[in-house]
């Protein structure tokens, strides 16, 4: 007749040992496999968690892509659906973080609660690992290549969602390529104002001459004003004190562009930097969530000691 023995894990107080037992920690061999990976359990759900991702991801693209409508331009604007995808990407690695560390856990056969965890832990580790990389290989820039082309025919069709394309750095300063070069208007107007009856050298002394002004060190300036004042009246054919009149508004023009500019380029610069910690943060706390939700998935799956428990019931009858 089979005896019940009292001294186990469990009975001494473990509360993550298996849920019943027969037999002493030496009679039973499991005891010694209990902690051991099973990495045939986590590649499992590493590709389960990883076909999860992949069919929310894609049920996200669709949801998106039907809130477009091509004959109206009342469509989410391009931050409200930067926001949703970031968050639907969030949900949909939790969730598969969940599945791929239930599949784990349950896999490995671990009916210590604490190591089907670690199952799933590891399974959703391996999976993030594998996600980046694909992120930033060929196969990354397939499936950026396709988010890429949603967002183009969403533009091509509605105006106001034109932004959705570009970067947020793009997006906060869509002039900063014309401000590239702050003298290019000033030069256009010296060109159009002498007109092509002139010769072209008098031309490019005088677009020379207010260059050499508006990028003049301050000691400079006043003899620098004077040549360009001479130069444009020889090139436009008026007067030196009408010619001084245009250096001086040419001067205003050029500190008014590089002074927006500089504004433009600080805001971008701000909002490119509250974008990237934002973005830092919140990926962070989405990998948190998707570690937590792989250790719950694992613990989830632990499987009872069947085998274990039958023997312990057919002894509790015998008795």
């Amino acid at each position: 007749m089979a005896s019940v023995h009292t001294d186990t894990p469990r009975a001494r107080g473990d509360g993550d040992a298996p849920h019943a037992s027969p037999v002493t920690p030496d009679e039973d061999v499991r005891t010694v496999l209990t902690n051991r990976v099973s990495w045939g359990a986590v590649l499992a759900g590493v590709v389960i968690a990883l076909v999860v991702q992949l069919l929310l991801n894609l049920l996200g693209i669709g949801l998106g892509a039907a809130s477009f409508d091509p004959a109206t331009s009342d469509n989410p604007s391009a931050t409200t659906f930067s926001i949703g995808a970031g968050l639907w990407w969030a949900v949909s690695g939790v969730l598969a973080a969940l599945a791929g560390g239930y599949a784990a856990g349950r896999l490995a056969g671990e009916p210590k609660e604490s190591s089907a965890a670690w199952h799933g832990l590891t399974a959703w580790a391996v999976t993030t690992l594998l996600v980046f990389y694909l992120l930033t290989t060929t196969i990354g820039s397939v499936i950026g290549g396709a988010f890429r082309t949603i967002g183009s025919l969403a533009a091509g069709t509605a105006q106001t969602l034109g932004t959705t394309a570009q970067t947020t750095v793009q997006a906060a300063a869509p002039s900063l390529s014309r401000t590239a070069d702050p003298f290019s208007t000033i030069e256009r107007s010296v060109r159009d104002a002498t007109g092509g009856s002139d010769p072209a050298a008098l031309r490019d002394a005088a677009i020379s001459a207010v260059r050499a002004l508006v990028t003049a060190e301050p000691q400079q300036q006043q003899d620098a004003r004077e040549r360009a004042a001479q130069a444009i009246a020889k090139a436009q054919n008026v007067s030196v004190e009408e010619a001084r009149s245009q250096v001086a508004r040419y001067e205003e023009q050029y500190r008014d562009t590089v002074a927006r500019a500089k504004q433009q380029a600080t805001a971008a610069a701000e909002t490119a930097t509250k974008t990237v910690s934002r973005g830092a943060l919140f990926g962070a706390i989405a990998l948190v969530l998707g570690a937590l939700a792989g250790w719950f998935g694992g613990r989830m799956g632990a499987v009872e000691p069947t085998i274990t428990s039958s023997l312990l019931r057919g002894a509790r009858r015998l008795h």
